[in-house]
């Protein structure tokens, strides 16, 4: 197994443990409005990204899939990595229903171990699609035309 592939392994036990974090402990939370929109548009996003890019065809792993396909439609025409948006959406509901200083602690580390995951992922990316270069100069990582 190559450092890379044990570096993603790492970064999706770190992710897990970190969402892990953000619902723990499962007590009632104050589901504001803020919250509510949040939580709406990071379930939205997700299950957008999954019609267009259907479950088999990507891995929650950063390597590709062997015989997957490069997506470029429905959201991935506006963002690269539109599923990480959403956990990120899901992850900012949590801490404004949760009020917790420590959960935006929890949401900045996830934030850059989901761009360290994402920049992984980009670099088998671009040596499986010769396309993919060109998609990255087009296309924004996790908000459009914003970052």
């Amino acid at each position: 197994m190559s450092r890379f592939a044990v570096a993603g392994r790492i970064l999706v036990a770190v992710q897990f443990a970190l969402i892990g974090w953000l619902i723990w402990p499962l007590t009632p939370q104050v589901w504001s409005p803020s919250a509510l929109a949040l939580l709406a548009c990071a379930v939205a996003l997700g299950l957008w990204t999954l019609v267009h890019n259907r479950l088999g065809n990507f891995n929650i792993r950063p390597e590709p899939k062997a015989n997957g396909k490069l997506v470029t439609g429905g959201p991935y025409a506006h963002m690269r990595n539109p599923m990480y948006s959403a956990v990120l959406l899901f992850a900012a509901a949590e801490v404004v229903a949760y009020s917790d200083p420590w959960k935006i602690l929890c949401w900045f580390v996830l934030a850059l171990v989901l761009l360290a995951k994402a920049l992984l992922e980009e670099r088998y990316l671009r040596a499986l699609f010769p396309d993919y270069a060109e998609y990255a100069k087009r296309v924004r990582r996790f908000i459009p035309g914003v970052f």
